[in-house]
This record gives structure tokens, sequence and C-alpha cells, in this order.
């Protein structure tokens, strides 16, 4: 069975309609998508990934993609803001099936349907904030930009610099309730494109971190195994709207234009849409090759592929929405259409990790066998 006519995308697929009603109305008030992630709780996506045998959906990780792909193709910010919670979803199945710790998340996941709410994009591989050691854990204080999801997040997953005394410049990494005290989700998501994700900047001030939901102590500076899991499994969930939205812009466009009598830039303009879509379907098939089912072992040079296909997903998404702009020509102006806020919401896959730029600097480092975070 082909992943796209999975139960998952088909079920996402039945939810299609009613999202993409109210995308618009969304997109308009940059309110979170706060209705359809109701509905994906009562459907069961958010466990859509956790293994069957941990009470979850026991979808595939090439099974998320397609599913994240087609809710792109109805409400690309819906779409968005899930797979934030899905690739960490994912990068705890690696770790479930190589033996590390990650069956209590995964179960509490699909036991109590936990929205999980990242900060990676903003942290990085240095973190940021401010932390002191105290009685049975940390005092935590940090600022995380970029938390999709956070109007409805129950569980944030995160990290913070720390100058240990003994080990010198490191980062924790640990999660925290929403309900903790000294959480505090703001108001400052007002952006051009993927309006309705709630990616809120969220703050911990002086909040207490037990010892053990410290997941991870790394040095702060240098490449770390951790990391290319992160980046094989994640890239393939986080880029799928986009190819989505890809998808979707395109056919639009070719829709508005059907009866109109082509001519040689009309028809230029066709094959240069459509070359970039397929360069994106590529580079996105070989993202979720990469990642290979959860079976692969870490190194740089599988981190790298996956930064390359994030890199070429990115543009010739970008590329395909800006020729469906230019096809429609004027009506494509105009919101009663609807390519627009394709075209903005498309925007926003360049500036997920890694920029084009710094995976550009990081691929040319592995290739002359350099550390790529030196």
């Amino acid at each position: 069975m082909h992943t796209n006519d999975s139960p998952w995308v088909q079920k996402a697929r039945a939810l299609g309609a009613t999202f993409a009603s109210r995308a618009a109305a969304h997109d308009r008030s940059g309110q979170f998508v706060g209705d359809n992630y109701a509905d994906l709780k009562a459907g069961g996506f958010f466990a859509a990934g956790v293994p069957q045998e941990l009470g979850g959906g026991g979808a595939s990780h090439a099974e998320l993609g397609e599913m994240l792909r087609e809710l792109a193709h109805h409400c690309g910010a819906t779409a968005l803001a899930l797979s934030m919670h899905q690739h960490l979803v994912a990068a705890a199945v690696w770790r479930h099936r190589h033996g590390q710790p990650a069956e209590a998340l995964l179960r509490a996941v699909a036991g109590k349907n936990l929205v999980l709410v990242s900060t990676g994009a903003g942290d990085w591989l240095r973190s940021n904030g401010h932390v002191e050691r105290v009685a049975g854990g940390f005092r935590v204080s940090a600022r995380k930009p970029f938390c999709s999801g956070s109007p409805q997040g129950d569980l944030l997953i995160s990290s913070a610099a720390w100058n240990d005394p003994e080990q010198g410049d490191v980062v924790l990494h640990f999660s925290v309730p929403f309900t903790s005290e000294g959480v505090h989700v703001g108001e400052d998501w007002d952006t051009l494109g993927m309006r309705g994700t709630g990616s809120q900047t969220v703050e911990l001030r002086n909040v207490f971190v037990p010892d053990e939901r410290v997941s991870l102590k790394r040095p702060r500076d240098g490449w770390h195994p951790v990391w290319s899991v992160v980046a094989t499994v994640a890239v393939p969930v986080f880029m799928a709207p986009y190819l989505g939205i890809a998808e979707s812009a395109a056919k639009l466009a070719l829709a508005h234009i059907r009866e109109r009598q082509p001519d040689p830039i009309t028809t230029l303009t066709v094959g240069q849409m459509q070359n970039a879509l397929f360069t994106a379907r590529l580079a996105w098939d070989e993202a979720v090759r990469n990642a290979n089912g959860y079976e692969f072992t870490p190194d740089i040079q599988r981190a790298d592929v996956a930064f390359q296909c994030k890199t070429l997903i990115a543009q010739n998404a970008i590329s395909t929405v800006t020729s469906a702009m230019e096809l429609a020509g004027g009506a494509g102006f105009f919101r009663s259409l609807g390519l627009e806020r394709l075209f903005r919401d498309a925007q926003g896959a360049a500036y997920h990790v890694l920029p084009a730029k710094q995976q550009q600097q990081f691929a040319g480092r592995v290739a002359l066998g350099l550390d790529p975070a030196a």
C-alpha cells in the first residue's frame, strides 16, 4: 500500500473541506487554528505516529509526512503547527526503537492526547537562557520564539545554556509542562504568512526543572549526535506541509488558466512551475528515504543529506508558488482566489533550520571533513 493511500491520509482528507472553509478566517485574524486542533485531537492525530503497542496510531514515518502533506492541501497553518508536534514524536520513536528512554513520553502522548511544543528552531545548537542549579533540579529563565502550537500546548520540549562548574558551557535539554509556574505564552505572532500556527514566543521565568525532566546534557560547542537524529527524522515531517502548499498552488493556478488560450509565455511559466514542483517532490522523497523508516544509525552525512533536501524543498516550493502567482496574473493578487495566502505561507519554508546560506556552509564543512558546528 502506498503511503498516500494510508488510513491517516484518508482521515486527513476527510477533514479537508472543514479546514479549508476556516483557513481564510484564521489567516485574516491571525487567530490560532484551535478549532482545527480540536478536530485533530478528536481524531487521534496527535498520537498518530506513536507505535500501536504504546497506545498510538502506528503511522510510519513516511505516513506522517503524507498525512501532513494532505492537510496542507486544505490549511497550511494547521499542517505546519501539527508537524512541529509530530517531529518531536518522530524523534522519540527513533529513540524508543533504538533502546533509549522515550516510552513514557510516547505513552503519555497517546494516553493523554498531549500536544508537544518545540523550541528547537530558536534554540538550535547553542541554545540560550540563564540556568541556576538548585536543590533537586534547575531554575531556568529564557525566551523561546517560534513555538508553534503553543496556545494549546501541553508539554514544552526545550533547552537552555548553563555554565556547569565542572564541565563548563553545556546545554540542558528538558521538558516543562505549560502549567508550570513561570511559563508564559506571548501574543506576538503577527506575521506575513502561516498566521494561524500560534508560533508565539514562550518565556520561562525562573521555571523549576527537576532533575528527572532533564533528558540530555551536552557540550554547547560542536556537533552532537542527537542532532543527527533530529535532523534526519524532522526534515521530512516539517517540510511536508510546504510541499502540500506548493501542490495546491500549482493545481489552483492550472485550474485558473485552463480555459485560456495558451501563449508561449504561459506555457513556459507552466513548465517552470512543473519543474520546480517536481524537484520539490524529489527532494522530499529523498528526505523520507534518508530517514529509512527510523532504521538508521545517526551520522553527520545523513544529517547533511536531510538539510540539503530541506533547502531544495524550500527553494522549489517557493519557486512553484511564485510561478503560480505569475500565471494567475492580477487575479492572484486578490484574496478571493486563495493563491496569495499560499504564496505567503510558502515563504515560511526559508526560515526553518537550516536557512539556505547556513545549510550551504554546513554542507561545505561536512564535505571538507570539518565540524559543521564549529
